[in-house]
């Protein structure tokens, strides 16, 4: 008997303002500029991309266009989608970096 499965979407399960942040927070911390474009695409779908097309005057087309896998935004236009997502992006210190002792080669 074959096993019914359907596609995993995280969108699916950001279903309140805080579970959007966290994800997005998460995106970020990666530093992974793929991965941030998409979980700004998924948070989009978790919202609605009618409404934030709408609130950031790009068309849905547009849209889907720039948050998609060849998608390569502008960061204006991220700033645009972050806000009508209604999240704000904030800076804090990085983690410090282990400096590796120096060996003295003899």
């Amino acid at each position: 008997m074959a096993m019914k499965t359907s596609r995993f979407d995280a969108a699916d399960y950001l279903d309140t303002a805080e579970a959007r942040a966290e994800y997005m927070t998460a995106a970020l911390e990666t530093g992974d500029t793929e991965f941030i474009r998409d979980a700004v695409g998924v948070v989009a779908r978790a919202r609605g991309v009618a409404g934030i097309a709408k609130e950031t005057g790009l068309s849905r087309e547009s849209l889907y266009k720039a948050l998609g896998p060849a998608g390569n935004p502008e960061f204006a236009t991220m700033m645009r989608v972050i806000r009508a997502l209604g999240l704000t992006l904030a800076a804090r210190p990085a983690p410090a970096k282990r400096r590796q002792k120096r060996r003295r080669v003899a």
